[in-house]
């Protein structure tokens, strides 16, 4: 008989590892998925992968969650998380993917419950159809709560080997891992930095300004922020995070002359106005006691007075 083959879509979270070794421990070969993006580092689901001994890659998901962001079908959790169109859109683009590499379905380590928004079963079944999965979706750790699928159906996952695991609980979990001897056992988390309020603030402020892309969202993990005209200003805070920013080839970099201090980035319209307020916030960060001079990546010498810090936190965004 044929040899069974499935794709997960894998963060690198304990509730994945476990989905994935009840399968391969029935014989079936799995492959991993981490879906890479500016919110979310693929290094977790690397590091559980090879703690399994399974193949693992990263797939380019930047495009879809930005496009999620501004008008999520579903609508958004706490902060700007579109949590349930976001796994909907992920199982879609893993169906598409297993389909035409032979795989013969995909699975995922959702727990009914285990997040009271996302996981629900109301969700869990809008995840099921909005992605088109189907039948070809698979919950291993909760299989046993939920209709029995077709690979349950037709032989190809023992559905006695499946579990029921339900809320918000991980001592099951980790008792599974201890029996399993895991040489890995992530912290729970979820790792998504739409989850996080203040970078959720960040980012509607980008969106709301009409500068929201894939590298901007990259950009505004850096420095304090600040919302101009048309633009947003960011100012590095230490010398780790102006090392990061000169590195960049986004916006327009501001560089203060003759005295310490930050570095700055224009990100959206470029006009004087914006070049001269930025310097003057980035200088009332410095220990200048007169105008300063920055000099930008494109040419430009931008004159500025220093900012006094009540005008300041008018611009400041977080």
């Amino acid at each position: 008989m044929k040899q069974a083959k499935a794709l997960a879509a894998f963060s690198g979270g304990l509730d994945g590892m476990l989905a994935s070794k009840i399968l391969i421990d029935q014989g079936i070969y799995v492959e991993a998925i981490t879906f890479d993006s500016p919110f979310f580092d693929v290094t977790a689901g690397k590091k559980a992968a090879l703690a399994l001994n399974i193949p693992w890659r990263a797939v380019d998901f930047t495009v879809d969650i930005v496009n999620l962001l501004f008008s999520p079908p579903s609508g958004f959790g706490k902060n700007m998380n579109p949590c349930i169109d976001c796994h909907a859109t992920m199982f879609k683009r893993l169906k598409e993917l297993a389909v035409a590499e032979g795989f013969d379905f995909i699975f995922s380590g959702e727990v009914v419950g285990q997040r009271p928004m996302s996981q629900n079963r109301s969700a869990l079944n809008r995840v099921k159809n909005i992605s088109e999965a189907g039948d070809f979706l698979l919950r291993p750790l909760s299989a046993k709560l939920l209709p029995a699928t077709l690979m349950e159906e037709n032989g190809l996952v023992d559905r006695e080997k499946l579990l029921d695991i339900s809320g918000r609980g991980r001592k099951r979990q980790l008792a599974m891992a201890k029996d399993f001897s895991f040489s890995l056992v992530p912290s729970p988390g979820g790792g998504c930095l739409l989850t996080d309020p203040g970078y959720a603030k960040r980012l509607r402020t980008l969106r709301d300004a009409e500068l929201l892309t894939g590298e901007n969202a990259r950009m505004i993990k850096l420095g304090r922020m600040f919302l101009l005209d048309e633009a947003v200003g960011l100012v590095g805070r230490n010398s780790a995070e102006n090392q990061e920013m000169l590195v960049t080839k986004e916006g327009i970099q501001l560089d203060i002359q003759e005295v310490p201090g930050p570095l700055g980035i224009l990100l959206g319209k470029v006009t004087q106005e914006n070049l001269v307020l930025l310097t003057s916030i980035m200088a009332s960060y410095t220990k200048a006691d007169k105008p300063v001079i920055a000099l930008s990546n494109d040419g430009r010498s931008i004159s500025a007075d220093i900012i006094d810090c009540d005008k300041r936190a008018k611009y400041s965004v977080f």
